[in-house]
């Protein structure tokens, strides 16, 4: 098992890791809707209903008084 030969300091360490940043997520507009939502998710429309990758998933019904 591998073993290092001295320890590597907290500073040394997190300068190493400064270029690893979080991208920007990417955010895509559905064709049905119009809607702006996040790849892979599924996302609501203005009416409460939910879509995902452009199909309706759950319709909201319309409650009657």
């Amino acid at each position: 098992m591998a073993h290092p030969k001295s320890k590597i300091s907290k500073q040394r360490k997190r300068k190493r890791r400064t270029h690893k940043k979080a991208a920007l997520p990417q955010v895509a507009t559905c064709q049905t809707t119009g809607e702006k939502h996040l790849y892979h998710r599924a996302y609501y429309d203005l009416e409460g209903n939910m879509y995902y990758r452009g199909k309706l998933v759950v319709k909201i019904d319309e409650e009657e008084d």
